[in-house]
């Protein structure tokens, strides 16, 4: 389906045409005066200098050839020499009758299809997922989603961390709070049991108290650094307890992740990359990339273009132990030898912007990816509280995720069943789905890389740009067809055959002419990987049906034709408002 704004410019180009003027000039936008007009066109100031002619003068030429043409409903030229346009009523609701029709709303699936992997989890196993790991989430989820309609392939990658020092830490202090258990006796030779030790509960208690504990005794932490490096040397009774870590972390992290309807296609591991690493630094070594500084192994990644200084790639410290660098290369080459992605995209803290500079370059320059291989770091900002500063809990500390959607959820029932009487099953569940439009809403609809205050009584609000605004949209669309459906005895599947007709008022148009702006919306929004394009649409979109709605009696109209018209325009607007927060990750309910 051919978007409106390529159809509008093949009839302007063919004016210009008509007109004795190259077609290439009749690229039409959308105005930037809506109060003037509803699309343009600045070709004449182009064509000016080319044919030595006053722009004023080209665009006259033009507009008297578009006078006659049923697309336009008028077109104006106006000094220094701009094309300003109005759609033809007719028009329009041809368009939107074909938009109807469409599966896909008219989005069409991109021309050269693409393997992607997004890595957008990077939560620690044995630590319970905060506030600080939303932004990752959420952003991530609905990249993917967007790529994923636009028709590539997209593969989702938690990437957990769970082979560093955190690990040594749980196993020390497991092994004093614990010494009974078989992992700890070195002349054990026994199948180990198949329960863990501990609950997740539990294991959130032990690393806190063993990090904490770390820091003031030194022995301690040289015990943790020991367990840590014979845990990575194949340690048997080690291993095990690991595997038991990771068994009730993920479980748990599935648990939280499916509370947010994030989920990934992959849930590989730090540690999944670190059979890559040996050969990795032997190819680097070999081909002449790394050399040593200072006794470490280096790759030097500066550019002449960079404007500042950019350090080399540390693939091993000085005693030979590896880093984030080392096993993030590796999982570059684990991911290109096993999916061979056309584009990797990482969906991190935007304070990670240099390392990812180097780990790309180092990437690049050491050919661990194809030439054509995309890698995107998509950083995104800080979620902060009202006082500017990093959310945190009333008492100062990091909030848990599970609670902040918990305190979330309290407050949208409250509102719910505040407005009306309910069924307290079915308000909880609908407080459940609209608490998660707030949470991802308030996040997705600013720019990712900026910082956003998290402001719960202007997220939960059912009025402005919020999630719960869309879904009183939705919920009300849903309410106006669910009365039609009844008064005339209609299914559902028959509002399909309905069609829109030309708009006779101004709100109707409006309408009209916001449908026509999805389709750009979405490709924007995949484009530039920004999902906020999307949020801006959806609010747009969901403000002008509000304006029609409250200016149009839909229900009393007496004429059938322009009634089911409206009908079917509310159809469209549905579809549209709920494939668009599906690209967000979340879903509406029946009612509010």
């Amino acid at each position: 389906m051919e978007q409106i704004l390529d159809l509008l410019g093949n009839y302007v180009a063919e004016a210009f045409d008509l007109a004795g003027y190259d077609k290439d000039l009749g690229k039409v936008t959308i105005s930037n005066r809506p109060d003037l007009c509803e699309y343009q066109c600045n070709g004449a100031m182009a064509g000016a200098k080319r044919y030595h002619k006053a722009p004023l003068a080209i665009a006259q030429d033009v507009a008297g050839i578009l006078e006659g043409c049923d697309a336009f409903e008028r077109a104006e030229a106006v000094a220094p020499g701009f094309l300003n346009l109005k759609l033809s009523p007719q028009l329009l609701s041809i368009f939107l009758n074909e938009m109807k029709g469409e599966k896909r709303l008219g989005v069409p699936e991109a021309e050269t299809k693409k393997k992607i992997i997004i890595d957008y989890g990077g939560a620690n196993v044995a630590k319970p997922l905060h506030v600080g790991h939303l932004r990752s989430a959420v952003i991530g989820e609905s990249v993917k989603r967007i790529l994923r309609f636009l028709g590539h392939e997209t593969i989702g990658d938690v990437h957990l961390g769970d082979w560093g020092l955190q690990m040594g830490l749980i196993i020390a202090q497991l092994s004093e709070d614990k010494p009974e258990l078989p992992y700890f006796d070195e002349a054990y030779e026994g199948a180990y049991p198949e329960e863990a030790p501990f609950t997740i509960s539990e294991l959130e208690q032990i690393y806190p108290k063993a990090s904490q504990r770390s820091k003031e005794d030194e022995a301690f932490r040289l015990k943790a650094l020991k367990a840590t490096e014979q845990l990575q040397h194949g340690h048997r009774g080690y291993t095990a307890v690991w595997k038991h870590i990771l068994d009730v972390s993920i479980a748990d992290l599935k648990k939280n992740y499916d509370s947010l309807h994030v989920s990934f296609e992959l849930w590989k591991k730090e540690s999944d990359a670190q059979p890559y690493i040996p050969d990795l630094v032997e190819y680097l070594k070999k081909e002449g990339y790394a050399h040593l500084d200072q006794g470490a192994l280096v790759v030097d990644v500066a550019e002449e273009t960079d404007t500042k200084k950019i350090p080399p790639c540390m693939i091993l410290k000085s005693d030979g132990a590896s880093l984030y660098n080392t096993t993030d290369l590796a999982t570059i080459v684990m991911r290109m030898e096993n999916w061979k992605p056309d584009h990797i995209i990482y969906v991190v803290d935007k304070r990670q912007d240099l390392y990812f500079t180097q780990v790309f370059r180092c990437a690049r320059k050491a050919k661990l990816v194809d030439e054509d291989t995309g890698l995107t770091f998509l950083g995104f900002g800080t979620m902060n509280g009202r006082d500017g500063k990093p959310f945190k809990t009333r008492d100062g500390g990091v909030m848990r995720l599970e609670n902040l959607i918990a305190e979330i959820n309290e407050e949208m029932l409250r509102k719910i069943c505040e407005n009306h009487e309910t069924d307290p099953a079915e308000a909880e569940e609908t407080a459940k789905i609209v608490a998660l439009s707030a949470i991802k809403y308030g996040d997705l609809s600013n720019q990712a890389s900026k910082d956003y205050i998290f402001d719960t009584d202007k997220f939960t609000s059912f009025e402005g740009n919020t999630g719960p605004y869309l879904l009183y949209t939705i919920v009300r669309i849903k309410s106006i067809l669910r009365r039609f459906l009844e008064e005339t005895g209609k299914k559902r599947r028959d509002l399909d055959g309905l069609q829109i007709l030309p708009a006779k008022a101004e709100d109707e148009k409006a309408l009209q002419l916001t449908l026509t702006s999805f389709v750009p919306a979405v490709l924007q929004a995949g484009a530039e990987l920004a999902p906020h394009k999307i949020c801006g649409y959806l609010y747009e979109l969901a403000n002008q049906f509000n304006r029609f709605y409250h200016g149009t009696k839909i229900m009393t109209e007496s004429l059938q034709a322009q009634r089911e018209s409206y009908i079917a325009l509310l159809c469209l607007t549905l579809r549209t408002l709920e494939c668009g927060i599906d690209l967000l990750g979340f879903t509406a309910p029946e009612k509010m």
